[in-house]
């Protein structure tokens, strides 16, 4: 298992309940592909882009720190992908 980090951008327009279903289904799909989160949560509410992504210039950043086998990656990108209100991931692989 390996420690990762994946910053999850979403949509500034989403409503409280919203945000909320999206975080839960960004964790749940960690957690479904063998994944164990560590810590989650919201990084920064409604901060600039430097250029615009999806025609939004702000974003909500949410960080969520995971440990799961190097495959999990792939298929969780698959998910995000296909999700219309994440606008941009970006996996680190932390060092232990």
């Amino acid at each position: 298992m390996n420690k990762y980090e994946a910053m999850v951008i979403i949509k500034p327009d989403l409503s409280d309940e919203e945000k909320k279903n999206l975080f839960k289904q960004i964790e749940e799909a960690i957690v479904k592909n063998n994944g164990q989160i560590t810590q989650a949560g919201i990084w920064a509410e409604k901060r600039k882009l430097y250029f615009p992504i999806k025609k939004f210039m702000e974003g909500v950043y949410y960080l969520v720190a995971f440990s799961a086998p190097a495959s999990t990656i792939k298929e969780v990108r698959s998910i995000y992908r296909i999700n219309e209100n994440i606008l941009r991931v970006l996996f680190t692989r932390m060092d232990a």
